[in-house]
């Protein structure tokens, strides 16, 4: 097949979309697909574009036997509502002629992945100009999202345009995918007819992130994070739908604990706020993102893995750290309401308590932290569970061969 991936996320990010699109492309050229990609220059989680890209002019590259057309991109120091929408506007059209100009290599699959729906109409239209099947991956509900966490309050009538325009741009799409059943329960709410639609999970290298039976005091030497002390990691971007605010919170209510020590890895929109409220917490240490090689023994560092996750976003999103947490085989905490797929998921494999009860969070974190027989039960149970369900070689080789027999048979 020949396919063309649009996104604005994609490898070298190391975490986040950027990460499963590269993952995905490289994996479908390995199947002999021809794969193109329109993509921006990587700036996530930092939101600064990576050394050796332009932000301002088109480039291209070849890696792992795909095709990379990056495009220009504005990308706000800090984000907020307004200058999120303009950074997402910026790739759409600097995108467009890139996306029309893929209809002279004729494409039999567009996949087209959100966020951004903002380049949805120029991969609709490519594709019907070149009689090519289009496919709608949804990481992220972004318009929800915005809306459930009070980026669009105080404008409704926009809100309901906005929500009228995504219904019919899904409608035009021939497969959409997401990546919980949470998630396609919403899909179909959205007026989205059965039998157009599936799950396609995010997955997890379970041969590249897996548990560690040797000493791991040499690492925390290097990243200067105490030892002989139970380590509760955070790990991923610093955003406003990961509720960190609360983590220090929990990391203040246990701060006269001497053998918990919180460490939030990472960089994001809010890191640099995070960090100031925490300067008071001796408890608390902030490191940088580490790169892919040393991702495993960074997982492997934490006795206890906690995945705060905002009320209001528990359902439009899947956390794609969740994967890597459970592979580790360290114990997980996650702050989730009841009924949602996070919670059912996690209920049954680490401890789940209720988003922004930070004493109740902060107990479970020191229950876990005083029996280490419970985590390693735990940190077994989710290893198992996560080989069998969301490892990278079934989900993908699942995923290309419905998606083959179904351009074969359309």
């Amino acid at each position: 097949m020949r396919i063309l991936i649009v996104g604005i996320n994609f490898h070298p990010e190391l975490t986040g979309i950027g990460k499963y699109t590269g993952e995905m492309a490289s994996f479908f050229a390995e199947q002999g697909s021809n794969v193109h990609v329109v993509t921006s220059p990587p700036y996530y989680p930092q939101w600064e574009v990576q050394s050796g890209y332009c932000s301002w002019w088109y480039q291209q590259e070849f890696w792992q036997g795909v095709s990379v057309f990056r495009c220009p991109i504005w990308v706000p120091r800090k984000p907020t509502g307004i200058t999120r929408l303009i950074h997402l506007l910026s790739f759409a059209l600097s995108s467009f002629p890139v996306i029309l100009g893929q209809c002279l290599w004729k494409p039999d699959l567009v996949l087209c992945v959100a966020p951004t729906l903002f380049n949805s109409p120029s991969v609709i239209l490519m594709a019907r100009l070149c009689t090519a099947k289009t496919w709608l991956h949804i990481q992220d509900f972004e318009l929800d999202a915005a809306s459930n966490m009070g980026m669009l309050s105080g404008h409704n009538l926009f809100s309901k345009v906005a929500g009228g325009v995504e219904r019919w741009l899904l409608k035009q799409f021939d497969q959409i995918s997401t990546i919980s059943n949470q998630m396609l329960a919403r899909i179909e709410s959205k007026g989205i007819a059965p039998g157009k639609y599936f799950l396609f999970p995010n997955w997890v290298d379970t041969g590249l992130i897996y548990p560690l039976s040797e000493n791991q005091d040499s690492v925390k030497n290097e990243l200067q994070i105490p030892e002989n002390k139970a380590i509760v990691l955070y790990s991923g971007n610093m955003g406003h739908k990961q509720g960190l605010e609360n983590v220090l919170k929990a990391a203040r209510y246990l701060k006269r604990q001497p053998n918990i020590h919180f460490v939030l890895c990472g960089d994001g929109a809010v890191r640099t706020d995070l960090e100031k409220d925490a300067q008071d917490l001796p408890n608390v240490q902030f490191i940088p993102l580490q790169p892919l090689d040393k991702l495993n023994q960074l997982l492997n560092l934490a006795d206890i893995h906690i995945l705060p996750q905002r009320a209001d976003a528990a359902d439009l999103v899947m956390p794609s750290k969740l994967s890597g947490m459970l592979a580790s085989g360290k114990a997980v905490i996650t702050t989730a309401n009841p009924g949602t797929q996070l919670a059912e998921i996690i209920g049954q494999l680490g401890v789940v308590v209720p988003p922004e009860e930070t004493e109740i969070l902060a107990e479970a974190i020191l229950e876990l932290a005083q029996n280490p027989t419970k985590r390693n039960t735990l940190g077994q149970k989710g290893r198992s569970w996560v080989v069998a369900n969301w490892s990278k070689e079934s989900v993908l080789t699942d995923c290309f061969e419905y998606l083959k027999k179904w351009v074969e048979d359309n």
